[in-house]
């Protein structure tokens, strides 16, 4: 019985999918971006999310904890070097998955994973200001009394002065 075990086996033994995530995380490091089938890249991202957490405090401990996940000297390198100087201030969601569609031969959807700060067109698009719905209840009566006094003591000295001329 599986009781409680929620992560993806994605069809493979503990020490092929280990390895394979290990060489799927290098690349993502390495790359910024990789085409996989949307099930490998979801469980690449439950796996490289916390090795980019940790590579937000650069210590001794934290690079040999990651390089025990990763066996990779040029991507440890990379990670804590440029990409967690981009992610320092994220709280998290460090990468993001997008579909692709469905391949032709096996008919798998497709997806890619990309480290979301190393995107270039997503950084180059300027953002546009969302404008938030206001209630109809409370805002038409808090601006009313609000504006009216502001204006009636400000007309009243320029009548006064007016019927003094």
């Amino acid at each position: 019985m599986r009781h409680g075990k929620k992560f993806n086996h994605l069809g493979r033994t503990a020490d092929h999918r280990r390895a394979m995530l290990a060489n799927m995380a290098i690349s993502l490091i390495m790359h910024k971006r990789i085409t996989t089938t949307l099930a490998k890249a979801k469980a690449l991202k439950k796996y490289v999310e916390p090795l980019i957490t940790r590579s937000k405090d650069d210590s001794t401990n934290s690079r040999r904890v990651v390089f025990s996940y990763l066996q990779n000297k040029e991507a440890l390198k990379e990670l804590f070097g440029p990409v967690a100087q981009k992610v320092g201030d994220r709280p998290g969601g460090y990468t993001r998955v997008i579909r692709l569609g469905f391949r032709q031969g096996d008919a798998a959807e497709v997806a890619f994973i990309e480290l979301v700060d190393f995107d270039e067109n997503m950084l180059k698009t300027p953002k546009a200001e969302k404008k938030t719905r206001r209630s109809r209840k409370s805002a038409p009566k808090a601006e009313v009394p609000a504006e009216a006094p502001a204006e009636a003591p400000a007309e009243a000295p320029a009548a006064e002065e007016a019927k003094a001329e």
